[in-house]
């Protein structure tokens, strides 16, 4: 979880990484620059490391999903705006409806705040 510097959100909260190409919309996908970044510091190389195809500026298609950051919601203040995934996709294939369950639950409970959900995957999210 961190705060953000998009101007429609307070906060992003990133429960998996990765990503695959979905449309032509995401040649330009800022999120594989970030990751890229991310993924040379040491203390997020777990976490964003080994996403990106080398000498590409596109995901690789590899999901790292991260249930321990399910807790971080309940540390987010209340009354903010909240982009779930900003780093991923949170219905891509490869990301259980199991998890997708927990993620729901955490925002359930979460009532006091407005989490943000984007995808280019929305039969998968019609179909969940």
């Amino acid at each position: 979880m961190s705060k953000s510097k998009i101007e429609w959100t307070d906060e992003t909260w990133n429960v998996t990484t990765g990503c695959t190409r979905a449309s032509k919309g995401c040649d330009n996908c800022y999120a594989v620059a970030m990751t890229k970044r991310l993924a040379n510091i040491s203390h997020t190389e777990e976490k964003y490391g080994g996403l990106v195809n080398e000498g590409k500026d596109h995901f690789n298609g590899t999901i790292k999903i991260h249930p321990e950051a399910l807790e971080d919601a309940f540390d987010i203040p209340d009354g903010k705006k909240v982009f779930v995934n900003s780093m991923s996709d949170l219905f891509h294939p490869e990301v259980p409806f199991e998890f997708i369950d927990k993620v729901f639950a955490v925002m359930a409970i979460n009532r006091n705040n407005i989490f943000q959900i984007l995808t280019k995957r929305p039969e998968r999210m019609a179909e969940y």
